[in-house]
């Protein structure tokens, strides 16, 4: 995340981030960092209906469409500060669209798309998986959240100990997920993968690879293809 002349503790901005996946149903992904005095210290994923009549999400869709071969990824930008566990309640607020910019340095330039503010809705049921970091040590094997609706399916890796790497990437899973299991944001552990135990600077996974993951680690398996990647950050996150 980026800083400005309203950055609260330590020098991180005081507002909250939410990347924005998928095309059909929009999943909205807290950008997190593990300085607890950040208040940006949850690994959160969410649905909120945009109250705007559908232009925020076409102003989306059309720029996407344009960068969607390129490091290029957005978000929601709330320029109003709250405390991100509001959100289990149900709140209104608002944001405005970014586009996010990453050069080849992998710096990033979160450019503001939208003019106005538009209002955002999160119900308790838009509160998909929602936790703290901390207290979860590196996990022996790859380990991804997975969330999404139908064929659009994404994994966020889970943010486990300090340091580490945050990423989302959208798959293209071999098989029907069942969308109950899906709800409850499963654990995918990729046991063809050791966990780095740290932070990387480039995806385990690559796109266009097939791997194949155990849901919540257990025998359930599910083989998938890598797509388009959403997010990537071992930078700030770390800070």
């Amino acid at each position: 995340m980026s800083t400005s002349p309203e950055a609260g503790h330590a020098g991180h901005e005081h507002i909250h981030r939410f990347l924005i996946l998928g095309k059909k149903k929009l999943f909205f992904y807290h950008l997190a960092l593990y300085n607890p005095q950040s208040g940006h210290d949850y690994q959160a994923v969410f649905t909120f209906s945009i109250k705007d009549n559908g232009e925020l999400r076409d102003m989306y869709l059309k720029d996407l469409a344009k960068h969607e071969s390129e490091r290029v990824f957005y978000s929601l930008r709330c320029p109003h500060h709250f405390e991100l566990p509001e959100l289990q309640q149900g709140k209104v607020f608002k944001v405005h669209l970014e586009r996010v910019v990453v050069d080849k340095d992998g710096n990033r330039d979160f450019q503001q798309m939208t003019t106005s503010e538009t209002e955002v809705e999160c119900k308790k049921e838009d509160v998909r998986h929602f936790r703290k970091l901390g207290n979860l040590p590196y996990p022996e094997y790859l380990t991804y959240l997975m969330f999404g609706e139908g064929d659009e399916i994404h994994l966020a890796h889970q943010l486990a100990a300090r340091p580490n790497w945050d990423e989302a990437v959208t798959i293209d899973p071999m098989a029907v997920i069942d969308p109950a299991a899906l709800k409850k944001v499963p654990t995918l552990v990729i046991e063809s993968i050791k966990d780095a135990h740290g932070k990387l600077i480039e995806s385990p996974l690559k796109k266009g690879q097939q791997y194949e993951g155990k849901l919540n680690g257990d025998e359930a398996t599910l083989d998938f293809t890598v797509g388009r990647q959403g997010w990537w950050n071992h930078t700030s996150l770390n800070n």
